[in-house]
């Protein structure tokens, strides 16, 4: 059996049947989690029956969804006349196939030419590559933030010292002239004012002293609020539990009611 095709139906020679071409998704994978093969097929074959060629695949269950198409072939049949279903239509669409159909046509009527048609199609492929990786990126990011916080870490505070002043104060004493080192040594002891690496010392251990409490408090909350979820599902469990041997029960006392009442029918 051979056939040909003209203007996007298919005709076999024995018997001159006309074969309408569609382009459509045929559906893989297991009970709930499905993905698709974009497909070119005769209208009248079963959905996930025989094909004429494989465009590509679409996988809805990714976020965002992942498409692999073959631009060329799609952009091939359409130009036979093949007829896209809804959906189809739209992953065309979303791969910039009815964008190019839409380019080749002023080509065709001589609004654009074929280097032009080209370079438009590129920059358009490009900013659309650009928005699903950034919607890519931002998809990771969001899932690391759920993770992070159904964890329940602790976010760790650091503590920077302001050593700035120590180190102008340092300097000043390293860049001061002769005369004033002479008066600084011939000065009583009592009058020295205390080191600066001192002063620094000082300022790191009130910083922390300050920065602990709230460390600490912020843990205690943490670990109270994971032994009330415990409480919780434990007063949870216990309450199922009851409601189980309630309806145990119940069930014994139907059971012992209704064997007399059918050894009294018999």
């Amino acid at each position: 059996m051979t056939d040909f095709q003209l203007i996007g139906v298919w005709f076999n020679q024995e018997n001159f049947s006309i074969m309408p071409v569609k382009i459509r998704l045929a559906r893989r994978g297991r009970k709930k989690k499905p993905y698709y093969h974009i497909v070119v097929a005769d209208a009248r074959a079963p959905r996930d029956g025989r094909f004429i060629e494989n465009l590509g695949s679409y996988n809805p269950m990714t976020k965002p969804a992942s498409i692999e198409l073959d631009v060329d072939k799609a952009f091939s049949w359409l130009e036979k006349g093949a007829q896209p279903t809804d959906t189809a239509r739209a992953i065309l669409r979303f791969k910039g196939v009815l964008y190019k159909k839409h380019l080749q046509r002023g080509v065709k009527k001589g609004a654009l030419t074929q280097e032009q048609a080209d370079a438009k199609l590129t920059e358009w492929i490009d900013a659309k590559e650009a928005k699903v990786a950034a919607r890519v990126a931002a998809t990771a990011e969001a899932v690391e933030q759920f993770r992070k916080e159904v964890s329940g870490v602790a976010k760790k505070k650091e503590v920077v010292a302001d050593t700035t002043e120590a180190q102008e104060a340092f300097r000043g004493e390293e860049e001061a002239p002769a005369s004033d080192v002479e008066a600084v040594a011939d000065a009583p002891v009592a009058e020295e004012t205390p080191a600066a690496p001192e002063a620094a010392v000082e300022a790191v251990t009130e910083a922390v002293a300050e920065e602990a409490p709230a460390v600490v408090e912020a843990t205690e909350e943490t670990v109270e609020a994971v032994a009330e979820a415990k409480e919780e599902v434990a007063e949870a469990v216990e309450e199922v539990k009851e409601e189980v041997a309630e309806a145990k029960e119940a069930v014994a006392e139907a059971v012992a009611e209704e064997t007399p009442a059918a050894s009294e029918e018999e």
